[in-house]
C-alpha cells in the first residue's frame, strides 16, 4: 500500500468537498470541514463559523438551480490547497457566473480554514 502524503491528502479532501458542493450534498460537504471550521473572505470578514453557520449558508446557496462550480487550476503546498474556479449561480440579477480564489487550509484530514475572493458578476 502506498502513503499519502499530507499533500496529496489535503488534495483529494478538497476534490472531495467540491464533488460535495457540485452534487449538493449538504452532509458529504459539511463532512470535509471541522465542526469548527471558520468560512473567511479574503480581508478576513467571516462568512460562517463552525456546522451550524455553515449549514444556514450552504442551504441557501445549494437551493439554487444552475449551481455548478468548474475546477480550472489547483495548486497545493502543504496544508493549504487553491482553487480558482468558475461558479455558476442564480444571483438576484438572473444566471450568470463569477471566478473565484478558494483558499483550504487541511488539518488532521478536515478543511479548518476556508478563504474566498470573489471575481466580478458576469450574466449570462
Amino acid at each position: 500500500m502506498t502513503h499519502l502524503t499530507q499533500q496529496t491528502e489535503a488534495e483529494l479532501l478538497v476534490q472531495k468537498q467540491l464533488e460535495a458542493y457540485n452534487n449538493k450534498d449538504i452532509k458529504a460537504w459539511l463532512d470535509c470541514y471541522h465542526s469548527d471550521a471558520v468560512q473567511l473572505d479574503f480581508h478576513g470578514f467571516v462568512l460562517a463559523c463552525g456546522h451550524d453557520q455553515m449549514r444556514q449558508r450552504i442551504s441557501v446557496r445549494f437551493a439554487e438551480p444552475d449551481l455548478k462550480a468548474i475546477l480550472l487550476k489547483r495548486m497545493v503546498m502543504g496544508e493549504w490547497v487553491i482553487d480558482h474556479e468558475v461558479i455558476q449561480r442564480n444571483f438576484p440579477e438572473g444566471r450568470g457566473q463569477m471566478e473565484m480564489l478558494c483558499s483550504y487550509q487541511v488539518k488532521q484530514g478536515l478543511i479548518v480554514k476556508a478563504l474566498f475572493q470573489a471575481g466580478e458578476v458576469v450574466l449570462f
